[in-house]
């Protein structure tokens, strides 16, 4: 299975800074060592003409000369640096990456990305340009899909994956987060989930089931882009679930399975995480990715050539 990094570009953040930067590369040594049949590869950087599909002209400007005014550079939550653009063009280059090489092999993984708090006109939540949006445009640009599903399982809401679609008759925006938690003023996704504090596994996995099955019977993807945030595990502390690591591997597999038994590509994101240790949030991560490759296995064994291909329209060209 092909995973696609760029923790090698790391943000210079102020010392006591909160988001958990090493995460990322403590995340690519865990499943280099420990996922067996996993290639890893350099995200791709995306150029302002895939940028431009979700962000509007001015933002994406702005934010690649540093031009940003200080009230929305503090609302991303970094502070500028060459460093901070490179990595969210990687970081939405991997999805575009991971959704191109799903549709050949079934299943592929960006090792960052899930970053849905950006809107067209402003970044928000430690995220600069939106990947899942940004990919799903692009793909159905390339005319590679006709329909994409966001399936957004971060503890917050994908507010601004929301917004930036909510016109956007071909692509289906599914946000299942914690109802009280970040942010606090929520958008409309197609489909909105809100949980209660402290939900625990069996509750999860009940709304999960449910929310799936409402997405099929309302929209028929060719491609899921799955944002699975760490955050929602018992030891996050901006999480406020109550999630145990078997809870979220069934929460995995409940997705992983909708795509397979669809015969429908996934492009895995890695979303948020927290954790009161860092070593929790990685752990959460790699048994996702982890599970992600055994599903590609799964995705390999099936008999059609095509098995990936749109169904009842576009045809997928082999590359």
């Amino acid at each position: 299975m092909l995973a696609f990094y760029a923790d090698h570009f790391v943000l210079p953040l102020p010392d006591g800074h909160r988001f958990p930067m090493r995460k990322y590369s403590m995340l690519r040594e865990t499943v280099e060592r420990e996922v067996a049949g996993l290639t890893l590869a350099e995200a791709p950087r995306a150029g302002d003409d895939a940028l431009l599909l979700a962000h509007t002209p001015e933002y994406v400007a702005s934010v690649s000369r540093g031009a940003l005014d200080p009230a929305r550079q503090r609302e991303i939550g970094f502070p500028w640096s060459d460093a901070m653009v490179e990595r969210s063009r990687r970081s939405a280059g991997a999805t575009i990456e991971a959704c191109r090489t799903a549709l050949r092999e079934g299943i592929s993984v960006n090792l960052a990305g899930g970053t849905h708090h950006a809107y067209a006109d402003k970044g928000g939540g430690f995220c600069v340009f939106n990947d899942a949006a940004i990919a799903a445009r692009q793909l159905r640009r390339d005319g590679r899909v006709e329909r994409v599903a966001v399936v957004d399982l971060d503890v917050h809401q994908g507010n601004g994956t929301a917004a930036i679609l909510r016109y956007d008759p071909f692509v289906f925006t599914l946000s299942l987060h914690g109802e009280k938690n970040y942010p606090f003023r929520k958008e409309a996704s197609d489909l909105d989930v809100g949980l209660p504090d402290g939900c625990d596994d069996e509750a999860y996995a009940a709304a999960l089931q449910g929310a799936l099955e409402t997405l099929f019977a309302r929209f028929s993807p060719d491609l899921i882009i799955y944002l699975a945030g760490a955050d929602p595990h018992e030891g996050d502390r901006l999480g406020r679930l109550k999630l145990t690591l078997a809870g979220l591997a069934r929460r995995d597999r409940l997705v992983f399975d909708a795509a397979l038994t669809r015969g429908l590509p996934i492009a895995v994101a890695m979303a948020g995480g927290y954790g009161n240790q860092i070593e929790d949030t990685v752990a959460v991560h790699a048994q996702t990715i982890a599970l992600a490759a055994e599903y590609h296995e799964r995705y390999a064994r099936r008999e059609k050539p095509d098995a990936f291909a749109p169904a009842g329209h576009i045809r997928v060209a082999q590359q």
